[in-house]
């Protein structure tokens, strides 16, 4: 049985899916709205460690998830974003290599573009080769405020000198 919740943040409003087994889904949705309040301890959990990541309270989130349906492949890559520590970045191509297909660069953006569970399984951590901030289906401000969060010094807006 699938359980939904919704969760207000600085960062948007989010939906959030959870099973028997673990979370399924955590989308940005349009509009705002307020915070449900969680039935199960799961859900429970998940909008705890999601409020409190956004706070800058917690660098890892301890979850089960459940990649049920979906390919092999993917939950590969998703695996291979969880080794990216928080406040650190990797190359598309460093998450093909990690997983043994250096042929795989674009299939791993379609993996991360299809991730159902964005920031807790943290494709934002994925960039260029180059460096560039690219394809975030949040948009590529969101990829760079979740970046800020983790990392100010390297992803934080600049200032004006004069």
């Amino acid at each position: 049985m699938l359980e939904i919740a919704h969760l207000s943040t600085d960062f948007g409003f989010f939906e959030i899916v959870v099973s028997s087994k673990g979370i399924q889904r955590l989308q940005r949705i349009a509009g705002d709205g307020q915070s449900t309040t969680p039935k199960s301890d799961l859900m429970k959990e998940v909008m705890q460690q999601l409020t409190d990541y956004f706070s800058s309270k917690r660098r890892e989130f301890d979850l089960p998830l459940d990649w049920e349906g979906t390919s092999d492949f993917y939950q590969r890559v998703w695996q291979a974003l969880l080794n990216v520590p928080y406040g650190h970045t990797t190359s598309y191509s460093a998450i093909a290599q990690e997983i043994g297909d250096l042929n795989a660069v674009r299939a791993v953006g379609l993996a991360n573009k299809n991730n159902p569970i964005a920031i807790v399984v943290p494709c934002h951590r994925i960039i260029a080769k180059n460096g560039d901030l690219q394809g975030y289906f949040y948009g590529l401000d969101m990829k760079r405020r979740l970046l800020a969060l983790e990392n100010p010094m390297s992803f934080g807006e600049q200032g004006s000198l004069f």
